[in-house]
């Protein structure tokens, strides 16, 4: 099945006597619940998870993660909704920046500067442009569908926030895979995933939820 007609498909079966919030609530739920079934199924938390969850630097990844799919999905919910006033979910979203900056100006101020490339480009850049992306496909999906009950006035910048929440979705959990958990690499490389999904649903954005 093409990705337009699942779309389709998917905006179709939303019931709409449901309030739109709950409609939104519920997609973006059924994308988590998708990407963590996928996630489980074929790639799987890394060798030393229990140990790394005693680590600040493997943890604050997830706290990332999680704010920055907080606030990229509140934003695009209130802006499917017009009139809606965005400056909180605005300042929801600045969250995760804020946080990325001071952690990376922390590593920078703790490590020998030696040490700065090496923990920036990591080992496993390839697989974080490849399996953020991946994980990212039903939980945009399922947030473009939701959004279709909604009007935003940007569609396409609509959309591309809705990428971002996926792609923090599927950051959360190809965090538990990943080993590399310098903030330096996490600045330069998840950045780069999240900007593919952002762009992917900026397409989708600008076919689906156009009215």
């Amino acid at each position: 099945m093409k990705t337009d007609e699942l779309i389709e498909l998917l905006a179709q079966d939303a019931a709409p006597s449901w309030p739109y919030r709950a409609v939104f609530l519920v997609a973006a739920i059924g994308g988590v619940v998708m990407s963590a079934l996928v996630f489980h199924s074929f790639i799987g938390v890394r060798p030393d998870f229990d140990r790394a969850l005693e680590t600040v630097r493997f943890l604050f990844k997830f706290v990332l993660t999680i704010a920055l799919a907080v606030g990229a999905t509140g934003l695009a919910l209130t802006m499917s909704r017009p009139g809606a006033r965005r400056g909180r979910s605005l300042k929801a979203l600045a969250v995760a920046p804020v946080l990325m900056a001071g952690a990376v100006a922390l590593e920078l101020a703790v490590r020998p500067s030696g040490t700065w490339e090496a923990s920036m480009i990591g080992h496993n850049a390839r697989f974080c442009l490849t399996l953020i992306p991946l994980l990212s496909l039903a939980p945009l999906i399922c947030l473009i569908a939701a959004l279709r009950h909604g009007a935003p006035t940007q569609p396409g910048l609509t959309g591309a926030v809705a990428g971002l929440g996926a792609a923090a979705i599927a950051a959360t959990f190809y965090a538990a895979n990943c080993d590399d958990d310098s903030p330096l690499f996490v600045a330069l490389w998840y950045p780069m995933a999240f900007a593919l999904v952002a762009a992917a649903g900026c397409g989708l954005g600008r076919r689906f939820l156009t009215w």
